[in-house]
């Protein structure tokens, strides 16, 4: 894959020859990854390609044993988690990340104080709180559950449980919306109305989804990265990509070529 022009701007998330080790395990060799603002990038791969390994390091959790990221230009490497998500970058996670034993309406309202560094308490300004609190109503209206507000999100479905961690993920009006495996677990209709409720959260920001289910893959990505044992095995749009004979034999099978 061509070398990436660094910080250039170019792109709005830049990956330039990351490598990762862990106590001398090698799990990345050299990842050059770049994507567009406004789009929607899937990167895929069987298990133990690196796929959470690239996540972690975007999102600051991890520090790459050498390379580079960039973030609208600016190299990010080594950022906090917490300043990256004041800098427009946000994630959702494999494994549901919520506030239980609140309800609905709490964990979307926890999630806009924090944007607005706003500490909820009995002496907050009334002015300031409502207008938290109609951002608020309008998350919900985007994901679904206006209903369900007064809920306890412990007592929430599967699939609304998933819904609500989007709602806290685009609470902070990110740039860039990072999914990790958001239809994990989900049945067919619970999959289908979530592939639709991403596509609406995140019209007009950059997407970058990490997924196993090849059917929302192509639904909803316009570009795909397949990583195969720590390296780009290719990188281009749906079609292209499953076309590519190398992909096929790697990863998606000749089986499921239709």
């Amino acid at each position: 894959m061509a070398e990436l022009a660094g910080g250039t701007g170019d792109y709005i998330l830049e990956l330039k020859g990351l490598y990762k080790d862990f106590d001398g395990l090698e799990v990345l060799f050299g990842i050059n990854l770049g994507v567009q603002r406004g789009e929607r990038h899937a990167i895929i791969g069987p298990n133990g390609a690196g796929k959470s390994t690239i996540f972690n390091l975007i999102t600051g959790k991890y520090l790459p044993s050498k390379g580079n990221i960039f973030f609208k230009g600016q190299d990010i490497t080594g950022t906090s988690p917490f300043k990256l998500n004041r800098q427009g970058m946000a994630r959702s996670f494999q494994i549901t990340n919520i506030f239980r034993t609140m309800t609905v309406f709490q964990n979307v309202r926890n999630a806009i104080l924090s944007k607005n560094r706003i500490r909820y308490n009995l002496f907050s300004r009334l002015d300031r709180m409502e207008v938290i609190n109609r951002q608020t109503e309008n998350v919900l209206e985007q994901i679904g559950l206006q209903e369900r507000r007064e809920v306890m999100a412990g007592l929430l479905s599967y699939g609304q449980q998933r819904a609500l961690e989007i709602g806290l993920t685009i609470a902070t009006d990110p740039e860039l919306i990072l999914l990790d495996e958001p239809t994990a677990g989900m049945s067919s209709e619970e999959t289908r109305e979530a592939v639709k409720l991403i596509e609406r959260v995140t019209k007009g920001k950059t997407l970058v989804i990490v997924e196993h289910d090849m059917e929302v893959v192509f639904s909803l990505a316009n570009r795909i990265s397949v990583i195969y044992y720590g390296e780009v095995l290719a990188s281009g749009p749906p079609e292209e990509i499953r076309q590519d004979q190398k992909v096929k034999d790697a990863y998606l099978g000749e089986e499921k070529e239709d």
